[in-house]
C-alpha cells in the first residue's frame, strides 16, 4: 500500500506539472521554481511534513520535497543558531542531495559529449 500512495501524490504532483506545461504560457523554469516555493511554503506551516509521512518518497522526491526539506532546515538552524540560521540551515539540510546532483552532472559530463540540436 505504501507504494500505492507514493505512485499516487508522486505522480499527482507530476500531472499538475504536466498541466501548467499544457495548459499555461509559465516555461519549465517557472514551474519547477514555483514547486519548490510551494514546497517552502507548505513546510514552513507544517503541511507538508504530514504529506510526507503519508506518501513517503512521492512526497519528499520530487521538487516539493526540496523546498520543504529547505524550509525544515531553516527552521532548525533558527532555533539552535538565531538568526544566522536563516542563511545557513536550508543549505546545512538539504547538502546531500545538493552534492549528489552535483557530482551526477559532473559524471554525466565527463560520459557524454555535448551537441548541438540541428
Amino acid at each position: 500500500m505504501d507504494y500505492v500512495k507514493a505512485f499516487l501524490v508522486g505522480g499527482g504532483l507530476c500531472l499538475i506539472g504536466q498541466i501548467l506545461i499544457d495548459k499555461t504560457k509559465l516555461t519549465p523554469a517557472r514551474i519547477l521554481v514555483s514547486y519548490v516555493v510551494a514546497g517552502v511554503i507548505l513546510g514552513a506551516v507544517g503541511l507538508y511534513p504530514k504529506l510526507i509521512e503519508f506518501a513517503g518518497a512521492g512526497a519528499s522526491v520530487p521538487l516539493t520535497g526540496f523546498g520543504s526539506l529547505l524550509a525544515k532546515g531553516v527552521k532548525e538552524a533558527v532555533t539552535e543558531d538565531g538568526f544566522l540560521g536563516v542563511f545557513t540551515g536550508g543549505l546545512k539540510a538539504a547538502s546531500g542531495g545538493i552534492t549528489a546532483a552535483i557530482v551526477a552532472g559532473l559524471t554525466a559530463s565527463f560520459l557524454f559529449k555535448a551537441r548541438d540540436k540541428s
